[in-house]
């Protein structure tokens, strides 16, 4: 069974996807953290980031292991450190390249194949696993995303201006839904969820009572 959820940044993915992966006991893979692991391996080494063909080459050789919520690049746990402003402003430029893509789509299908997942990023219920026996789109007011992302920095010890954090938020928004492979769009079989003004456990709710009330009926 695959869980697949997509939306925005700042939507909530990644906190209702860890839960709700719990709820189910089930796996849960959140790709948009190997493209980031993928940023940092490409900063750290000094990596041209205009260069499509050098960064496919480094994804294919990446040494990337994932441990439940744990992110692990070269052996180093860099779980945080693929969260901040750096990665945040970076990643949009190597997402973009389909050769990296294809590369990136390979191993999170490798690392869900034939188990039960819920997965989240911004092209799985299009790309990555169309075929999911479910599917979810969580968006959110963008002032809201932005609050929500500053809150998270915030939280971790991480100085940034709000402002600043919502021109990044704004830039991400864009990049996503314009690039010309894995764009950010709204499936038509996907199950819509704002989440503006709902708690995190109302959404959980209101996925898992979907999910449940789909097998039933089976």
């Amino acid at each position: 069974m695959i869980v697949a959820i997509d939306g925005p940044a700042g939507s909530g993915k990644t906190t209702i996807a860890k839960l709700l992966s719990k709820r189910l006991n089930v796996s849960y893979l959140d790709t948009g953290a190997t493209y980031r692991a993928l940023t940092l391996k490409a900063l750290s080494d000094g990596i041209n980031l205009s260069d499509a063909s050098l960064l496919a080459q480094l994804a294919a050789n990446l040494n990337l292991k994932l441990e439940g919520q744990k992110v692990y690049l070269d052996d180093r746990d860099v779980s945080e450190q693929i969260r901040t402003p750096l990665i945040d402003k970076n990643i949009s430029i190597i997402v973009a390249y389909p050769e990296v893509r294809s590369v990136m789509v390979s191993l999170q299908r490798a690392v869900a194949k034939g188990k039960d997942f819920v997965v989240e990023g911004r092209d799985i219920t299009t790309v990555v696993f169309p075929n999911a026996e479910f599917k979810f789109y969580l968006d959110a007011d963008a002032a809201i995303r932005a609050e929500r992302r500053f809150k998270e920095l915030e939280a971790k010890g991480i100085k940034i201006d709000f402002t600043e954090t919502e021109k990044d938020l704004n830039k991400r928004d864009n990049a996503d839904k314009k690039r010309e492979v894995g764009a950010l769009t709204l499936s038509p079989d996907a199950t819509y969820i704002d989440t503006t003004k709902m708690s995190i456990e109302e959404v959980i709710e209101a996925m898992f009572t979907h999910i449940k009330n789909r097998k039933n009926n089976k």
